[in-house]
C-alpha cells in the first residue's frame, strides 16, 4: 500500500518519504523523463540533511537582504554597501560557540574568524567568487531565539553579476520558508512575480518583505500594501503575508510583528513545518511526474490508431529540433561577432580620450622628482607606468561590466526567448493532439560573469639600451629619456585597452558558448522524453494506469 504525505507523522518521516522518491526516481529512468532530475535531487538532499528549517532571503539586488539580517540579529555581522555587495550564499544558526566555517567548491573546509568573512562574501573582497567558496556558514550564540532555523542571505538577482544569479537561482528547490524582499522604492515587477510563481513550485512558505519602509508616509505604506496584494492575487490568484520594515526608523516595531507572526511559529512548531515543507516539495514533484505518465498514457491507448500520426502532429516542423538548433547557432554567432566591436567603440570613445591625457598629466608631474641613471629611471618608469595602467584598466573592467555585457546580456534574453516560444508551441501541440498540459519546468539560462582580465607591459626600450646606462650622462639626455616616456604612454594605452577588449571578448564569446549549449539541452532533454513517452510506450497502457493510480495514491 501507499501512503498519504498529509498524514504522515513526523516520526520516521524519511523512512516514508524515501521510498516515494526512490519510486519516482525509478519511474523517470524508466520512461526517460530527465527533465525532473533536478528537483529530484533538491528533495534527497532536504531528506538527507538535519531538520533545520532554511528561512531564504531572496530579492532583486540592492533590496536591503544583508542589512535586514543585520538588523533582524541585532548585529552588523553581514557587508553591506552602495553597490552589490553579497557574492556567495550565508547561512546563519544559532550555536554554542561563534564560529565561522568557509565550505569550497571543491569540498575543502576552513574555519575563520567572523571578523574577515567579508573577504569571502564581499563582492569587492570575492571578486565573482574566484575563491570559489560554495557556502559560508556562521554559528553564533546569540540567535539562540532562532534556533532550529538557518537564516540564509543570498545574492541578489539582477544583478549585472551573472554568476550571483546562478547562485540565488540554484537554492531555489532547497529553500524551505522563503523572505522576498522588495524595496518599497520600486514598483512590483515582472521578475518579482516569476520569482514568486517558482517559489510556489518549492514552498508553501512565502512572505513578503517590503524594506526602506521608512521612506513611505503611513498613508503611503498602507496603499503600497494594498497595491501589492490586489496585484499578486491578479497575477497568481494567491494572497500572501506581507510584512514593512525598516532598518532606519520604528525597526524594533517591525522587528517584533515579523518575529511574532512568522519566526517565532516556524521555530516553536520546527518539527511541523519542516514535515509540511517536505511534504510539500514531494507532493509537487510527484505531480510533475504525474503530468507525464498521463501523457505516456494517453500516447499509449492511441498507439493501436494512430501512433505515428500523433506523433507527427506533436514534434511537427514548429517544434524540429535542428530547425532550433540552426536558429541558436545564428543567435550565438550574430552576438559573438558582434562583441569585440562593441566593447572597442566604447572604449576608444569613452575612455581612451581621457585616460592617454590623465595619465600623460599624472607623468609630467610626477617625472621631475625622479633621481638616478637610465637604468634607474627607465624601471621607475616601467613600475609606474605597470602599477598605473594596471589600477585604471582593473577600474574600466569592474565598473563597466554591465557596458561590456551587452551582447551577453542579448544572447542570454534570446536564447531565453526562444526556450520559451519553443516549450509553448511543444505545449500547444500535446494539448491539442492528447488534451493534456505538461507541468512547468525549471529551464534557466545561467551564465557566469567572466573572470577580470590581466595587464601586461611591453618593453620600454626597444633595445636594451639602459644597460649602458654608464655611457649615456643623463644631464644631457634626460629630456630626451623624459620625451621617450611620455612618448609612449598613449600607445600603452592603446594597447592594454585593445587587450582589455580582446580579454573581455574572449570570456564573454566563451559564456555565450556555454549558454547556447545549455539552451539545446535543455531542447534535446525534453526532446527525448517526449519522443520516449510518445514511441515507447507501446503495449504499456494498462502497465502505465498502474503506476499512475499507484503515485495518485501516494501523494493524496
Amino acid at each position: 500500500m501507499g501512503f498519504a504525505l498529509q498524514n504522515a507523522p513526523a516520526v520516521h518521516l524519511s523512512e516514508k518519504i524515501e521510498p516515494l522518491l526512490n519510486r519516482i526516481q525509478e519511474i523517470c529512468n524508466r520512461l526517460h523523463i530527465v527533465s525532473l532530475n533536478r528537483q529530484i535531487e533538491a528533495c534527497r538532499n532536504l531528506l538527507s540533511q538535519n531538520q533545520l528549517i532554511d528561512v531564504v532571503i531572496l530579492g532583486q539586488f540592492k533590496a536591503g537582504k544583508s542589512s535586514f539580517l543585520n538588523s533582524l540579529i541585532g548585529r552588523p555581522t553581514l557587508p553591506v554597501g552602495v553597490i552589490p555587495v553579497t557574492t556567495t550564499i550565508t547561512r546563519l544558526q544559532y550555536g554554542e560557540k561563534e564560529r565561522a566555517v568557509i565550505r569550497h567548491v571543491d569540498g575543502r573546509q576552513t574555519e575563520v574568524d567572523i571578523a574577515t568573512i567579508g573577504e569571502f562574501i564581499s563582492e569587492a573582497k570575492n571578486h565573482g567568487n574566484w575563491k570559489k567558496v560554495e557556502v559560508v556558514d556562521l554559528e553564533l550564540p546569540f540567535l539562540e531565539k532562532y534556533a532550529g532555523l538557518r537564516l540564509v542571505d543570498t545574492p541578489g538577482l539582477g544583478s549585472i553579476y551573472k554568476e550571483h544569479i546562478k547562485t540565488s537561482e540554484n537554492w531555489l528547490p532547497a529553500v524551505g520558508t522563503a523572505l522576498l524582499t522588495i524595496s518599497t522604492e520600486r514598483p512590483l515587477a515582472e521578475n518579482d512575480v516569476q520569482l514568486l510563481r517558482e517559489l510556489q513550485r518549492h514552498t508553501p512558505k512565502i512572505v513578503l518583505l517590503l524594506t526602506k519602509a521608512d521612506l513611505l508616509s503611513p498613508a503611503q505604506q498602507e496603499e503600497v500594501v494594498h497595491f501589492f496584494r490586489s496585484a499578486l492575487q491578479r497575477e497568481l490568484q494567491e494572497q500572501f503575508p506581507i510584512f514593512l520594515y525598516s532598518t532606519r526608523q520604528e525597526t524594533e516595531l517591525w522587528k517584533q510583528k515579523l518575529e511574532k507572526e512568522v519566526l517565532q511559529p516556524l521555530a516553536m512548531n520546527r518539527e511541523n513545518e519542516s514535515r509540511e515543507i517536505l511534504q510539500y516539495k514531494v507532493r509537487s514533484l510527484g505531480k510533475g511526474c504525474l503530468s507525464y505518465l498521463e501523457l505516456a498514457e494517453k500516447t499509449s491507448r492511441q498507439a493501436d490508431l494512430d501512433r505515428e500520426q500523433c506523433r507527427a502532429q506533436i514534434l511537427d516542423e514548429k517544434v524540429n529540433y535542428e530547425l532550433f538548433h540552426e536558429g541558436i547557432e545564428l543567435l550565438a554567432r550574430e552576438n559573438t561577432q558582434q562583441t569585440r566591436g562593441q566593447i572597442s567603440a566604447y572604449l576608444e570613445k569613452f575612455h581612451e580620450p581621457d585616460l592617454k591625457k590623465k595619465l600623460l598629466e599624472r607623468l609630467r608631474g610626477e617625472l621631475p622628482a625622479w633621481r638616478g641613471n637610465l637604468w634607474v629611471l627607465t624601471r621607475r618608469y616601467e613600475e609606474w607606468l605597470r602599477v598605473s595602467l594596471a589600477a585604471e584598466i582593473k577600474h574600466i573592467s569592474q565598473t563597466e561590466d554591465e557596458r561590456f555585457l551587452v551582447t551577453l546580456k542579448k544572447a542570454r534574453a534570446g536564447f531565453s526567448r526562444s526556450l520559451g516560444t519553443f516549450r509553448s508551441l511543444l505545449n500547444q501541440n500535446i494539448e491539442k493532439v492528447l488534451g493534456l498540459k505538461l507541468a512547468e519546468v525549471d529551464w534557466k539560462i545561467e551564465v557566469a560573469e567572466p573572470q577580470r582580465p590581466d595587464i601586461r607591459m611591453i618593453r620600454t626600450f626597444d633595445q636594451h639600451l639602459d644597460l649602458i646606462w654608464f655611457l649615456i650622462p643623463m644631464f644631457v639626455f634626460r629630456p630626451l629619456v623624459e620625451g621617450h616616456f611620455l612618448k609612449q604612454v598613449p600607445g600603452e594605452v592603446t594597447v592594454n585597452l585593445s587587450r582589455l577588449a580582446a580579454q573581455w571578448e574572449a570570456r564573454i564569446n566563451k559564456a555565450i558558448e556555454e549558454m547556447k549549449e545549455q539552451t539545446l539541452k535543455y531542447v534535446r532533454d525534453e526532446l527525448t522524453t517526449i519522443e520516449s513517452l510518445l514511441s515507447g510506450s507501446h503495449d504499456q497502457t494498462e502497465e502505465i494506469k498502474r503506476t499512475i493510480r499507484e503515485l495518485g495514491e501516494r501523494l493524496a
